[in-house]
């Protein structure tokens, strides 16, 4: 039988991998046969999708450990604009809805990087919070 900890670190991870290899297949920065990237890949989409991938579980985690947790649409919230940080912008189906693929590309994609950051430090400073009070964390 496994121990408490353990379950909760093994849950934790299979969240981070999870959301890394979902998110990176269905934007594209993961070479797949279904699905093709119409922007070009960088690093910052890398970088933004290890991020995400890696507070995702890191959340889990601290949650799994507080009497009571707080942040779960913070988390969420981070994880949609984390996503949107890294997705190909006039691949997204909603977007793509929402507005044109011109206005997307225009207003949209420079500003990708900026909410990419955005999503990581609410993402750090939810983790800081939720840190702070937990007594057993």
């Amino acid at each position: 039988m496994m121990s408490p900890t353990r379950t909760r670190r093994l849950r934790s991870v299979g969240v981070a991998v999870g959301v890394f290899l979902l998110f990176g297949t269905v934007t594209g920065l993961l070479s797949n046969p279904v699905y093709v990237r119409m922007v070009p890949r960088t690093p910052a989409d890398y970088l933004f999708l290890v991020a995400t991938s890696a507070f995702a579980g890191a959340f889990v985690y601290q949650r799994s450990l507080a009497e009571k947790p707080v942040g779960d649409r913070f988390a969420a919230g981070s994880v949609v604009g984390g996503f949107l940080a890294f997705g190909c912008p006039i691949c997204n189906a909603v977007l793509l809805a929402l507005f044109s693929s011109s206005a997307l590309m225009t207003y949209f994609d420079p500003l990708r990087p900026l909410l990419g950051a955005v999503s990581v430090v609410l993402f750090a400073g939810l983790l800081y919070y939720q840190r702070r009070n937990c007594k057993s964390c």
